[in-house]
């Protein structure tokens, strides 16, 4: 300031803010673009979503519902109509199918009592036949009238799990052979699905245990964590119905998908991701890549013997 000795004092004063308020500028503009400069170096990661699913986690897996989930409609009724095609049955029973079908697709909500019929359905049609038999016939069935019904969507989901390096699974209450069927087209790892009892390889008309079903869906997905030796946590589960729910619960990525009016309520209320792929509705849109937008101890016990392909 000893150089401004000569000014007069307004003019010092003056002539002192201006270079106080030079400085403070200057200082302003350093600071600001060492700050930018940082935030290039070190990217701001607090509000970015967190990587999902994170690749090279061997300990997380996903687990997919079937039906409305990861295929339009239900898989039993697509399988009737291919064994109808081959004369497993009459018309009437086809009708039967047709009306549970399209009950499915109104009411966009397993009805047990229709679901229940199916499979008693299913299981008197396919009694006294070979399951290498019904196996080759899935492969066929499935070209014919499935193929064409996988949500691009949801096939999207799964493959990113594939990607990170994830075992993808099928849980389904639908026969394990149509669910494994479907899984090996799809690239998955594989199916828990009901298992329908066979001795010397053909067909008794009984099942093992129960329908895997609601709650037995959760044991199945537990039972497999665990011989897996998978976190539960660290696992994801997609389905669109609300009797998945316990199975839902239990990983710690749940998505309802294509929900039906009581898991979109449950999901909301939750904070657990939704996705819709009936409509183009996207709901959100949370740590996914933009590519893409699973008696209950007896179930379990089902589930297992589904996992080994044992035969009684």
């Amino acid at each position: 300031m000893a150089a401004l000795g000569w000014l007069t004092p307004r003019r010092r004063s003056a002539t002192a803010r201006s270079v106080l308020a030079g400085e403070a500028s200057a200082e302003a503009a350093r600071k600001s673009s060492q700050e930018a400069q940082e935030a290039q170096e070190t990217p701001e990661v607090a509000e970015q979503e967190p990587q999902f699913p994170v690749i090279g986690d061997d300990k997380a897996a996903a687990f997919f519902d079937l039906d409305n989930t990861v295929m339009q409609g239900a898989a039993l009724f697509h399988f009737g109509r291919g064994l109808y095609k081959r004369k497993f049955f009459e018309t009437r029973d086809l009708a039967r199918f047709a009306w549970q079908q399209a009950w499915f697709r109104l009411a966009g909500v397993e009805d047990p009592e229709h679901m229940q019929d199916a499979r008693d359905s299913a299981l008197s049609i396919v009694k006294g036949h070979r399951v290498a038999e019904l196996e080759t016939i899935g492969e066929e069935i499935y070209d014919e009238y499935m193929a064409d019904r996988i949500w691009p969507g949801t096939r999207a989901l799964a493959q990113a799990h594939l990607d990170a390096g994830q075992k993808v699974w099928l849980v389904t209450a639908a026969p394990v052979e149509i669910a494994q069927v479907i899984a090996r087209r799809l690239g998955l790892t594989g199916a828990l699905g009901t298992v329908a009892e066979s001795v010397d390889g053909v067909y008794t008309g009984k099942l093992v245990g129960e329908p895997l079903h609601g709650p037995a869906k959760a044991e199945a997905v537990r039972a497999l964590t665990a011989a897996e030796g998978l976190d539960l946590s660290r696992c994801a589960a997609y389905s669109d119905s609300h009797n998945d729910i316990p199975m839902l619960s239990l990983v710690g990525h749940p998505y309802a998908i294509n929900p039906d009016a009581k898991l979109r309520k449950h999901a909301r209320e939750k904070d657990w991701r939704l996705r819709d792929y009936r409509t183009g509705r996207k709901a959100a849109k949370v740590g996914i890549p933009a590519a893409a937008g699973v008696g209950a101890v007896a179930g379990g016990t089902a589930a297992a013997i589904a996992l080994s392909r044992r035969r009684r």
